[in-house]
């Protein structure tokens, strides 16, 4: 971002296999993103992150590898410590997983939010800063606190589906271009009279 050199575009910046980016996703502070902000990723769960999606400095992403078992008096990982109780890797077999973290297209996630593994964000939806994201959040909602919970809707069910279906995120580059006062301030209305045909 021109005068903003801390704000950069995410999808070139990453190389893991486990990280998916939309197109024009991006983050402000571009070091080290995949090992400080995506944490515990040791696979096969991925990181989807949808199209044109905001996440300020600070936003964590903790996957599945963060588990550790509790059915047991010990949560303590022995097994990945090495030496002898390598023996025993088989008792990390049943660690809870929850499959992918999916982060849908326009989403803002504030400032040191933490999403936690296997929690989808709709399309749409506003994360409040310093937020703990430990459930899914619906499409065009607003969320916030620890845990966060929804705090409104930023649309009723009718225009929210209405929303989903024009897909703004998917038209054509130039006609998005054209009609950029219209997805940034427009009605959802003179969204549908705007959108290609």
């Amino acid at each position: 971002m021109e005068g903003q050199p801390r704000v950069v575009l995410l999808k070139p910046l990453v190389t893991s296999p486990l990280i998916e980016v939309g197109e024009f996703s991006y983050y402000d502070d571009p070091t080290a993103f995949e090992t400080r902000n995506v944490l515990y990723h040791y696979g096969p769960e991925k990181l989807v992150i949808g199209k044109f999606c905001a996440l300020a400095t600070g936003v964590r992403f903790l996957m599945n590898g963060a588990n550790h078992r509790m059915d047991g008096p010990s949560t303590f990982p022995f097994p990945m410590m090495g030496g002898s109780w390598t023996d025993h890797r088989g008792l990390l077999a049943d660690l809870p997983v929850r499959g992918d973290t999916v982060i849908g297209n326009d989403v803002w996630i504030g400032h040191g939010a933490t999403v936690m593994p296997g929690v989808r964000i709709g399309h749409g939806a506003i994360v409040a800063a310093g937020s703990v994201v430990t459930r899914d959040i619906p499409d065009y909602a607003v969320a916030g606190g620890n845990p966060a919970r929804v705090i409104r809707h930023r649309y009723d069910e009718k225009h929210t589906a209405r929303l989903l279906d024009l897909a703004w995120w998917d038209w054509p580059l130039d006609h998005l271009t054209a009609h950029l006062p219209t997805v940034m301030s427009g009605t959802v209305d003179a969204l549908e009279a705007a959108a290609p045909r």
